[in-house]
C-alpha cells in the first residue's frame, strides 16, 4: 500500500473489474495492484491512483458489510476530484459512461465544477481552481448571492 495519506476512499461497486477500466478510461487511473478472490474471482482489494492520490475499491461482500450504491440505492458520498480543466475531464468521463448531473459552471468560491455519477453508482465533483478566493470572501459572496 504506497502512497496512502490520512484519508483514502474506498468504494464499493458491483463489478470491479470493469469500475477499474472505467476509471481508467474517464479518470486516466493507474492500476497499482489488486487482490483477486481464489474462490470466486470478485476483486476483494484494488488500488488505483489517480492524478496524486489512491482510491482503493473492492467487489460486493454483502457478507461482511461490503455493498455497493446499487445495493442500497445511491450513495451520500461526494468524491471530489481536483482537476486542471473540468469541460475536458467531464466530457472524458461521459465518453467513457458517466452520467452528467450537472454541467461545468463557475461558482463563486473560485472553482469551475460539474458533477457526474459513475456507471456504478458513485457521484463525482468535478473541480478547477479558477480564482484564488479567501474564506471571508466566499462567505461574503454567498450571502451577497442568498440576498440576490
Amino acid at each position: 500500500m504506497s502512497g496512502i495519506k490520512t484519508v483514502v476512499p474506498y468504494i464499493v461497486v458491483r463489478g470491479a473489474e470493469a469500475a477499474i477500466g472505467f476509471y481508467r478510461k474517464a479518470f486516466d487511473a493507474e492500476e497499482i495492484f489488486r487482490m483477486t478472490d481464489p474462490t470466486d474471482g470478485r476483486i476483494g482489494h484494488a488500488e488505483l491512483r489517480v492524478g496524486s492520490s489512491i482510491l482503493m475499491l473492492a467487489d460486493e461482500y454483502p457478507d461482511f458489510g461490503a455493498v455497493s450504491p446499487d445495493t442500497i440505492g445511491g450513495t451520500a458520498v461526494t468524491l471530489h476530484l481536483a482537476t486542471q480543466s473540468v469541460d475536458a475531464d467531464l466530457e472524458r468521463a461521459r465518453q467513457a459512461g458517466a452520467t452528467v448531473l450537472r454541467e461545468p459552471a463557475d461558482q463563486s468560491f473560485g472553482e469551475r465544477v460539474a458533477l457526474i455519477v459513475d456507471p456504478f453508482g458513485h457521484r463525482w465533483m468535478l473541480s478547477q481552481t479558477i480564482e484564488q478566493v479567501s474564506p471571508a470572501e466566499m462567505q461574503r459572496r454567498w450571502e451577497e448571492e442568498t440576498r440576490a
